[in-house]
């Protein structure tokens, strides 16, 4: 609705409850005096012309806080669950009805009609209000799954098989191995990036920091890697909670309401959405479960690159990252050689290979 036809709409308004209001209150004042039907009359067509005099004058900021009303509640139903809105209207029209009911004995007249209009529209808000905080308790009686009600629409496949949600966080996305994994097969199901993920990458490429910035990018870059290469579907969703919460929160939010496992390699989600029931893939969990498997006295050939932390230790590290400290492998910083496993120690921060130069082993 434009402007102008707002501005009509509201004088007509003001011109029917002007008119009512001083015709219908001045014929309850004298309505035993007939002589007075005429000023009547007249006094309704001038409280009409005020009426419409005011509606015309307060059209525009009416039509203002019309607009943003619309925006406000159309975004909202937008992040409804349905099954809110399914027990908000439940709630609604009983509230009404019963209040109507109750209401029905009094009898009419100007101020009693205002009064009736007003606690029909609580009875109505307090109905809706009520059933949508006592949603489980209503659809339970009606006969739905007040678990499985909201992800019906979501989680049915083809054919009635329930699908698997894998939500992306930021970190994954910007650790870029999820890429590759989605390459592979072995995740099934849907992949969901959520709209305040994308946000938040968004942020982080605009940031005036440019490790942020570089990393932000490379987060943006590796969703369109995902998008053209990965073999199992991907969805993005709009589903988003406006109401201040963090993005580790909301994601932990829309992986119990989508029944779904958050893909991750923050250490701290990792530990809030156990806490909560959440099921978690760690990516790095990953990366360490599918290294290379090295035993006591096995042979490999590494290249000591620097120092250990104790007196002649030498560092080496395998292709995927794991480290080898090597016993007295100072003096062949430099050197490629020969080593023997001595030791395995799995930690934390992952997989750790003690060995010691091959030719310490020929030599004892």
């Amino acid at each position: 609705m434009n402007e102008k036809l707002f501005r009509f709409v509201c004088g007509i308004v003001g011109l029917v409850i002007g008119y009512n209001s001083i015709a219908a209150g001045l014929e309850q004042l004298f309505s035993a005096q007939e002589s007075l039907e005429p000023l009547i009359g007249w006094a309704g067509i001038l409280g009409g012309l005020l009426g419409l005099c005011i509606g015309v004058l307060l059209a525009p900021a009416i039509y203002g806080v019309w607009q943003r009303t619309v925006v406000g509640v159309t975004s909202a139903l937008q992040n409804t669950p349905i099954t809110d809105m399914v027990a908000g209207v439940i709630g609604l029209v009983l509230g009404l009805l019963i209040v109507i009911l109750a209401t029905m004995p009094f009898p009419a007249g100007l101020v009693i009609s205002y009064i009736r209009l007003f606690v029909v529209l609580f009875g109505g808000y307090a109905g809706a209000y009520t059933a949508v905080k006592k949603k489980d308790e209503l659809l339970g009686m009606l006969g739905l799954d007040p678990e499985n009600r909201s992800k019906d629409s979501h989680l049915s496949g083809a054919n009635g098989d329930t699908t698997s949600y894998k939500i992306l966080d930021t970190s994954v996305i910007i650790d870029g191995r999820i890429a590759d994994i989605s390459k592979t097969g072995f995740l099934e199901g849907t992949l969901i990036i959520p709209q305040f993920v994308l946000e938040e990458l968004q942020h982080i490429a605009d940031s005036p920091d440019s490790l942020k910035r570089n990393r932000g990018r490379r987060g943006l870059d590796i969703l369109n890697k995902i998008q053209k290469e990965s073999v199992i579907p991907i969805e993005i969703v709009d589903q988003d909670y406006p109401d201040g919460q963090d993005v580790d929160s909301k994601l932990v939010r829309l992986a119990k309401e989508y029944n779904g496992t958050v893909l991750t390699n923050d250490y701290n989600l990792n530990k809030v959405a156990e806490l909560q029931g959440v099921p978690v893939l760690n990516i790095n969990e990953l990366a360490n479960a599918v290294k290379p498997v090295v035993l006591p006295g096995e042979e490999m050939l590494v290249q000591v690159i620097k120092d250990g932390k104790e007196q002649g230790q030498g560092v080496a590290y395998l292709d995927d990252g794991t480290m080898i400290v090597v016993d007295s492998g100072k003096k062949h910083i430099g050197q490629e050689i020969e080593v023997m496993v001595t030791s395995v120690l799995q930690t934390a921060a992952g997989r750790m290979i003690f060995a010691r130069p091959k030719v310490m082993e020929k030599a004892l």
